[in-house]
């Protein structure tokens, strides 16, 4: 048992003397500087960080298109609104009029909660 953890005390020591420690960093001859980041067949976080972040910006992108077209919709029936209150003579709207106020007010509310995020 003795002759074994000499033997091992041995091991330790003339491998530890055979390295060389540099930027406190060990460094074993016969073994590469550093590992390969990337394992053959896997990702590595910065392609999957990589990935996420594109993703987002493509779904940013498609929010923000929705946020334009809706917008624009929703200018096109406020103006066509004021054309119509404009022409009429009375006081009150039309059934077609009440309907174009209430699909603003739904498309109104609609951009406001796709703005936020």
């Amino acid at each position: 048992m003795r002759m074994l953890l000499v033997a091992v005390v041995g091991v330790v020591l003339v491998v530890g003397s055979s390295a060389k420690v540099s930027g406190g960093q060990m460094q074993i001859p016969g073994f590469p500087d550093s590992l390969p980041q990337q394992m053959p067949g896997h990702r590595t976080r910065d392609a999957a960080d990589g990935r996420r972040q594109e993703l987002a910006k493509m779904r940013n992108e498609d929010r923000q298109k929705k946020l334009v077209a809706d917008t624009e919709r929703l200018l096109a029936l406020a103006t066509d609104l004021k054309a119509q209150v404009g022409q009429s003579a009375t006081d009150s709207l039309s059934e077609d009029g009440v309907k174009k106020v209430e699909e603003i007010e739904k498309l109104a509310h609609s951009v406001k909660e796709r703005m936020k995020g």
